[in-house]
């Protein structure tokens, strides 16, 4: 099976639609001839991180999500900047990164903005 998204004219993804491999390379023709009407890129549910998890050849950086960006420049999509601070690209295969890399030390962390920092999420203790 092929995946396309439907971009808006602002590069957004609207949705994405599954179509029959033998329809794959007229897919943008096919879903319109359905009445899907749209712009329709060809996604690859098995790209994360601009690598094929099944070893193949890595499609558009990341599979499209509903409200990914699609960078025509750059023929990818990547999902919507978590925190300003944060930046994407080729160097960090389409997948927003942090200005500070995480501690790896076995806790848990979520990022802060106001601090551009790390914190340990505290953990609930049961009774």
């Amino acid at each position: 099976m092929a995946h396309f998204a439907k971009i808006n004219e602002s590069n957004i993804v609207e949705t994405v639609n599954v179509v029959n491999d033998t329809e794959a390379v007229s897919g943008q023709a096919f879903l319109n001839s359905l009445g899907l009407t749209g712009t329709w890129i060809q996604t690859s549910y098995n790209t994360r991180g601009n690598t094929h998890i099944l070893s193949g050849t890595p499609l558009r950086g990341n599979y499209a999500g509903i409200g990914y960006i699609y960078d025509s420049v750059n023929d990818v999509f990547y999902p919507p900047q978590p925190y300003s601070s944060w930046s994407i690209g080729l160097s960090s295969n389409w997948i927003w990164v942090a200005p500070v890399p995480a501690p790896v030390d076995g806790n848990n962390y979520m990022w802060n903005e106001s601090t551009l920092s790390w914190v340990i999420v505290p953990t609930l203790s049961g009774s």
